[in-house]
């Protein structure tokens, strides 16, 4: 499910109202809040991590940093997305400033379609890998932004509003990011 800021009007009523009653301790509205995001914010930590313990366990702790921080949560710019976004994000970096293991690099992960058949589902596997290891070569800033944009599909307005720069600059990082990629990528190849 895709919770878009600019896609459904009428859906961001619902969550903004919903944040305002997380944000006052009630504990049924956070609950909603978690149905909502709680696969996005996962996938996002395991395309980072790519280990399902240790991602099931950052979530966790991305909603109790949310819940603890929600009381002065105020809305701005930045969608709620965003903010958990950020969460997650800060998480994350703290993760593997204590793990010191770059072996996640190596990790695979793989998005299986059975209809394909052995072959096909080699080379998509090594595709997902290559393209991985070069998003998790990138610089942390462009390493989120694409993460942001092709993974969880915000817009870059949404990017822009979470990380608190401007469209412009997304744009900007976006680019140098997938320039790079294609250099970390053809250089793979070789």
């Amino acid at each position: 499910m895709h919770y878009s800021n600019n896609s459904n009007p009428q859906l961001n009523l619902e969550v903004e109202s919903v944040v305002d009653r997380a944000a006052g301790g009630d504990t049924e509205a956070f609950g909603r809040l978690y149905d909502i995001y709680a696969d996005r914010i996962y996938r996002h930590i395991y395309y980072r991590t790519s280990n399902v313990e240790d991602a099931r366990d950052l979530t966790q702790e991305v909603f109790l940093k949310a819940w603890r921080g929600l009381p002065k949560y105020r809305r701005t710019k930045t969608p709620f997305l965003g903010w958990l976004f950020t969460i997650a994000h800060n998480r994350v970096i703290d993760y593997y400033r204590t793990k010191k293991d770059h072996s996640y690099l190596n990790t695979e992960i793989v998005m299986e379609d059975p209809d394909k058949g052995p072959e096909k589902l080699a080379e998509v596997k090594f595709t997902q890998q290559g393209v991985r290891r070069a998003i998790l070569q990138l610089p942390e800033e462009q390493q989120q932004v694409i993460l942001m944009s092709f993974i969880e599909g915000l817009e870059y307005s949404e990017i822009a509003a979470a990380l608190n720069k401007t469209e412009g600059n997304i744009r900007v990082i976006v680019h140098r990011a997938l320039k790079r990629m294609r250099k970390i990528l053809d250089k793979a190849e070789v």
